[in-house]
């Protein structure tokens, strides 16, 4: 069943309106728990659009082992995702920079707080994000280590390669997911994939994962897959390669690749001299998670990031 969750005027007789996809088993005793999957905040991050299409052909198919109510949220920024735009276009804003809202406050924060009351309730949310254009990142749960006791076993069960564990100081509270977490809603923030394109893998990859999750919880009683064994990182070092010289970037390493100090990860070449301007090197011992995508690159522009600690 197709739901409007929010729906606003907007100039020249137009509305804005979030809608979302609710399953239900095909009987309902009224018990059920409820898992919600939200994607689409940012407009360029389209790696979610799959992974909703994917998991709502999936259940469907088998709806007959549906046990919780699904709730899925394709796009709550579907402006920024019509014009491809990170933030929402008009207001020039980043929408995960919003929550939790205000009923009474401008646009934006009135859509937002209806968002949050609509969610509320929910007994888990997926909140799914890509990289930008410029990196891809390997599929990967990261938590608040305020609510790190409560969500890592969670993540654990969601088919993803890794889980990095962020100091609370490095968290923004006016993030969906912090709103989420703070109301009693555990929310996972998957970050995978790159900017304005879709990764099938990763996309099937995480599916298994909900439904393997959906099944710990009671949701779901149909077949699923064995989970990856995720890398937990809590204090691991992370070693980030940025650019020194201007060029173009060709990378040598792929994401998931173990390097050693001194590897070389990629170059920065001229294409007008034909000369390399610089050989990338891996700062420590480590696993390839992020990735530089983009090839102009700058001094200081971020080409990857190493996760210590890691054994092949």
């Amino acid at each position: 069943m197709i739901q409007t969750v929010v729906s606003m005027a907007l100039p020249v007789d137009e509305h804005l309106q979030i809608k979302k996809q609710r399953l239900e088993p095909f009987a309902p005793t009224g018990k059920e728990k409820r898992i919600s999957v939200v994607t689409g905040t940012h407009g360029d991050e389209l790696e979610g659009q799959f992974v909703c299409y994917e998991l709502l052909r999936r259940l469907k198919e088998g709806q007959e082992h549906l046990k919780g109510i699904v709730d899925v949220y394709p796009a709550l920024n579907p402006l920024g995702i019509d014009s491809i735009t990170r933030g929402i276009p008009m207001f020039d804003l980043d929408m995960n920079r919003v929550f939790p809202g205000d009923s009474e406050g401008p646009m934006v924060e009135s859509m937002t707080k209806e968002l949050v009351e609509d969610l509320e309730g929910s007994d888990l949310c997926i909140d799914i994000h890509a990289s930008n254009i410029f990196l891809k990142e390997m599929p990967q749960v990261r938590i608040n280590e305020i609510t790190a006791e409560k969500l890592v076993p969670l993540a654990e069960n969601l088919n993803i390669d890794m889980i990095w564990v962020h100091a609370s100081a490095t968290v923004l509270e006016s993030t969906l997911a912090y709103s989420l977490n703070s109301i009693g809603v555990p929310t996972l923030v998957v970050e995978m994939g790159v900017g304005m394109r879709i990764t099938d893998a990763y996309g099937h990859q995480l599916v298994e994962g909900i439904l393997h999750l959906m099944k710990t919880q009671g949701m779901w009683d149909g077949p699923v897959k064995e989970p990856k064994k995720p890398i937990v990182s809590y204090d691991n070092e992370v070693g980030y390669i940025n650019a020194d010289a201007s060029g173009i970037y060709l990378p040598e390493t792929n994401i998931g690749d173990f390097v050693k100090e001194g590897d070389t990860i990629g170059y920065v070449v001229d294409p007008l001299t034909g000369e390399i301007n610089e050989t990338a090197k891996a700062p420590i011992d480590g696993l390839v998670f992020t990735r530089r995508e983009y090839p102009v690159v700058y001094s200081g522009s971020l080409l990857g990031r190493v996760l210590g600690g890691v054994e092949q």
